[in-house]
């Protein structure tokens, strides 16, 4: 029992005193390097959180303001502004194209701000910034009015007054009244459509025209008929999302989709008009009307195969169709334009101009060798005197304009 008891020898306790001293040495070093660690790795998740973030806003704010829609206006602008025909000042173009987009952002931004609530109802809208939280309505608002304020600055400063105009306007007229009408009456897209018509138009006027000129009111003409079967075909396909959202489009508000197809096959054939009416005006020559058949008439396939089958995948043609069909117009709009044939307008100085001006005469030189008429023509007057053949060089296009 005393042997039991007894204490142990002085030196076991000093050693078992000191082992337990390192023992907690040993613990509070892995503990200090356990905790530097942790603080280690949630400094480099939290530097890694804001190296992530920045690209994510990046993409919220492209998203804010449909940058897809704004490169569409920066493409119609500057169809706009070399339709004119006038000096290419790059530095006027640049204003243009870019005051434009900007004013098209700031819309864009205001539209999404006021419809937030019916977005978050609909799947093709639940990713947009605001709705997803990505950016507060706070920063949505302070955006809009920076791409407003930068836009119409731009224009006024690189422009003219009568572009400024227009494009504020036209932040008003998208985030005012077309964004009020669309969950209160189907003709919503109309008005809409008047804002899509307004980019060509304010192009045409940064390079020096006006804003009543013939090819003006045709190339807003063009751009508004186009919106029609582009957006009646879009909304088809989404009828049922858009009628979650409480939207009046046309296909919400019908069963069968009969309206719908009778609107798409009415302004495609309106659509189909327009070369011809180019050419009368003698705005063009006549081979854009010629080469207008050819667009034109695939478009009313599609148009006519929706109107007999209103499936969507019908519709998605529709719509397909009508993102090819607008840069082929303006480009044949462009290259048969009258205003390179007006010698008046010619300045050596224009060192752009002048580049343009001839790569597409080329292009129509290039294009006349493949035509039949021509060939059939050349061939029927082989033998003929020098002068005779000069004179039968520009067969083509044949004349129908006015003058």
């Amino acid at each position: 029992m005393s042997a039991v008891l007894a204490k142990p020898p002085l030196g076991r306790v000093l050693v078992a005193n000191g082992a337990s001293r390192s023992c907690r040495r040993i613990i509070w070093h892995v503990r200090s390097f356990s905790t530097d660690t942790q603080t280690q790795a949630t400094a480099t998740k939290s530097l890694s959180a804001e190296q992530d973030s920045s690209p994510s806003l990046v993409k919220a704010y492209l998203d804010l303001s449909k940058a897809r829609l704004s490169s569409l206006v920066v493409a119609t602008t500057a169809a706009g502004f070399v339709a004119a025909g006038g000096p290419l000042n790059p530095v006027t173009l640049s204003a243009a194209c870019v005051g434009t987009a900007l004013c098209s952002s700031s819309a864009s931004a205001l539209n999404q701000i006021i419809e937030m609530d019916r977005d978050a109802k609909m799947k093709r809208t639940q990713q947009r910034p605001l709705v997803k939280g990505v950016l507060t309505k706070e920063q949505g608002q302070l955006a809009a009015a920076t791409f407003a304020a930068s836009g119409t600055s731009i224009l006024a400063l690189g422009t003219d007054p009568v572009t400024t105009m227009l494009g504020a306007s036209n932040i008003a007229l998208y985030a005012g009244l077309y964004t009020y009408m669309k969950p209160r009456s189907k003709y919503n897209t109309w008005v809409g459509a008047v804002v899509g018509a307004i980019p060509p138009v304010m192009g045409w006027t940064a390079s020096g025209g006006s804003i009543m000129d013939v090819e003006a009111l045709l190339l807003g003409s063009t751009l508004y008929l186009w919106q029609m079967p582009h957006f009646f075909a879009l909304s088809y396909m989404h009828r049922v999302d858009y009628k979650r959202g409480g939207f009046a489009m046309v296909p919400v508000l019908e069963e069968n989709g009969d309206e719908t197809a009778s609107l798409i096959t009415r302004y495609t054939w309106y659509l189909s008009s327009v070369p011809f009416v180019a050419t009368l005006t003698d705005v063009t020559s006549s081979m854009f009307a010629l080469e207008g058949v050819a667009l034109n008439a695939y478009a009313l396939h599609v148009a006519y195969k929706f109107r007999n089958d209103r499936t969507n995948a019908n519709a998605r043609k529709v719509f397909l169709t009508s993102l090819w069909y607008l840069p082929s117009l303006l480009m044949l709009f462009l290259l048969h334009s009258k205003t390179w044939d007006d010698e008046a307008k010619d300045d050596e100085k224009d060192v752009y101009r002048k580049l343009l001006s001839e790569k597409i005469h080329y292009i129509r030189d290039a294009g006349r060798q493949m035509c039949i008429h021509e060939k059939a023509i050349n061939s029927a007057n082989v033998g003929s005197p020098t002068n005779v053949k000069d004179d039968l060089s520009s067969a083509c296009p044949v004349s129908l304009g006015m003058k």
